[in-house]
């Protein structure tokens, strides 16, 4: 391969003594003051990796004060979750602890007080969204509803509704208790 190397024409390489040490002297200089850039600039760049890491801890506080806030929160939700409930049942109790401390009740007085009572019950579940499930005869059979206890002979079409044993409740549209019905046999 020595073989193959050419000689380079028209070189000049005669150096000056007196501009090489000019240009060593002047390459130094710059290299101090590169030195001098460069722990500058190591500087700055410590002071931001610093600032970063700090940064990084603030977030990370804040994101472990925020998930034991809403653990906290949820922990509330679930331990007073019943309380509207509660405030709408708390006259209900008291019309039935009134309804008893009547000395001589006459049945009109006690059937009155217990229509009152149920008044007061039906609006407690309808303010908290308990609704009834009473289906009407005739209807048909919805498994996501109702319930069919027996089968009996009728003179409707099948699988619908004759009567109803017992009414049904959902709360805020999810399914409390199933109505209980007998529905028609085919004919």
């Amino acid at each position: 391969m020595q073989d193959q190397e050419k000689p380079v024409d028209n070189v000049n390489t005669e150096v000056p003594a007196e501009p090489a040490v000019e240009s060593v002297n002047d390459a130094v200089q710059d290299a101090d003051a590169a030195g001098t850039n460069a722990n500058e600039t190591l500087a700055q760049l410590e002071a931001k990796v610093l600032e970063l890491q700090d940064a990084f801890m603030r977030a990370k506080a804040e994101g472990e004060n925020i998930r034991r806030r809403a653990q906290e929160d949820i922990a509330k939700a679930h331990k007073f979750a019943i309380e509207g409930f509660a405030e709408a049942m708390v006259p209900v109790k008291d019309s039935l602890e009134m309804a008893l401390k009547v000395e001589t009740p006459s049945i009109e007085s006690l059937k009155e007080g217990v229509e009152m009572t149920l008044k007061q019950l039906s609006a407690a579940f309808e303010k908290n969204r308990l609704l009834e499930i009473n289906p009407v005869q005739g209807e048909k059979l919805d498994p996501a509803k109702h319930q069919a206890i027996s089968m009996v002979p009728a003179e409707q079409d099948a699988n619908t509704v004759v009567t109803v044993l017992q009414k049904g409740y959902t709360i805020a549209d999810r399914l409390l208790r199933p109505a209980l019905i007998t529905v028609a046999q085919g004919k």
